[in-house]
């Protein structure tokens, strides 16, 4: 039983990322929900990097001397920011509104995809050492992968009008959190080490950061009202801030 826990955890905490698919099911204006949970998903995000990732890759990261670990941090973190825009070029850039936010939803799952994969590895190997500390990672990462998975189940539903393929896709991003735990037994487990993982969470941060400040922030702010849209924004920074005081 010890040994499939750590499996369950991150099971659990990819399975949280469906609960944000949930919001497909809110009725209202539409282009004042896709606007709100655009704005929301991206202060998720950039809090997730900020409060999250880049703390998380200092701490791990092992390095000689404060000027190489800032350097080191910086030079993975501007891959991080390169990688959205190969992902970009490879994903149709049809023209409408519908197939925009459809190309945004994908967007968003192949980055949460890269993003799931080392947390679920983290995971794993934490709760696997310690199952208390894995527990309350878990809990942390589940109250962050439900905003995550408005950011892809939103812009789906409404590109598509197909509840069915939204909650999919979410589905999709959240089970890769399980497959990170997967890989970790089976290959990564004796090579992975607090540098790997730090140049990894570093990378991932530019990845997120990208998606909320080049992609979803501008795409809701196309939309009237934008003072609700900064609200939104906010509010979704000051939710992961809150979760992220809570879970220290």
């Amino acid at each position: 039983m010890r040994e499939i826990l750590p499996f369950l955890l991150c099971l659990i905490a990819g399975l949280s990322t469906l609960l944000g698919s949930l919001s497909i099911f809110i009725k209202g204006n539409k282009n004042n929900i896709i606007k709100c949970a655009l704005a929301f998903a991206a202060g998720v995000m950039l809090s997730v990097s900020i409060f999250d990732l880049i703390p998380e890759s200092f701490t791990m990261f092992q390095s000689p001397t404060k000027n190489s670990l800032f350097l080191n941090i910086t030079i993975f973190m501007i891959i991080g920011l390169i990688i959205p825009l190969f992902i970009d070029k490879i994903l149709p850039n049809k023209i409408g509104e519908d197939n925009k936010l459809y190309k945004l939803g994908i967007f968003t799952m192949v980055a949460i995809i890269i993003h799931n994969i080392p947390e679920g590895i983290a995971t794993y190997i934490s709760s696997e050492t310690n199952i208390k500390l894995g527990i309350s990672i878990t809990i942390a990462i589940a109250m962050h992968n439900i905003p995550e998975g408005i950011s892809i189940a939103m812009p789906v539903y409404y590109a598509t009008k197909n509840k069915k393929k939204a909650i999919a896709l979410t589905f999709i991003s959240g089970m890769s959190e399980p497959l990170g735990a997967i890989l970790a037994y089976l290959f990564l487990k004796p090579i992975v080490n607090d540098t790997i993982m730090g140049g990894i969470f570093a990378i991932i941060a530019g990845i997120m950061a990208y998606i909320s400040i080049v992609e979803l922030l501008p795409n809701a702010l196309q939309y009237k009202e934008k003072k609700k849209t900064i609200m939104s924004f906010l509010i979704g920074i000051l939710f992961m801030y809150v979760n992220h005081m809570l879970s220290q």
